[in-house]
């Protein structure tokens, strides 16, 4: 029986990688350099084609890209058309008011930590009996002030980057 099988795959071999290596890629030259398998024999040579054996192709396709849409009208705006000045000026407003309120809220936040932390001696509270508790969370409270000045810190240089409001 191990003969028979050993006979059959030495037998069979070679036409089971023929079939399963596919199609034959070839390599043109040109100023473009064109990989294909669409072509017979007869035309790569005539081409000047060479065979690629055991090379690893990877076909990469470009990702499709949405048309931009304009904020006024809906219709869509090519990749490199310049926005006219009224639009910039509308859009440098909307980001200088958004960021101004956000700027607000945080300088208020803030405002409201600073209160409660009273200069890193905050009142303690009644779940507070251990004064580990307390240590931790006037560390806390540390942490999130340090964080909350670097945020407006943050702002500010924003604000800073966008052109004067006229």
């Amino acid at each position: 029986m191990s003969m028979r099988l050993l006979a059959a795959v030495l037998i069979l071999g070679p036409l089971f990688s023929a079939w399963a290596q596919g199609p034959t890629v070839y390599r043109c030259p040109g100023p473009p350099v064109l990989y294909t398998s669409e072509i017979s024999d007869k035309e790569a040579k005539e081409r000047g084609c060479r065979t690629i054996e055991n090379a690893p192709i990877t076909v990469v396709s470009p990702p499709k890209r949405a048309p931009v849409q304009a904020a006024g009208n809906g219709a869509p705006r090519s990749e490199g058309s310049k926005v006219d000045g009224k639009e910039q000026r509308a859009r440098d407003s909307d980001a200088r008011a958004i960021l101004e309120a956000e700027l607000k809220r945080e300088e208020e936040a803030l405002a409201t930590l600073q209160k409660a932390f009273n200069n890193g001696e905050p009142e303690r509270q009644g779940d507070e009996r251990n004064y580990q508790r307390y240590l931790d969370r006037v560390e806390e409270m540390r942490s999130a002030l340090a964080r909350k000045q670097a945020d407006v810190a943050a702002l500010r240089r924003e604000l800073a980057k966008l052109p004067a409001p006229q």
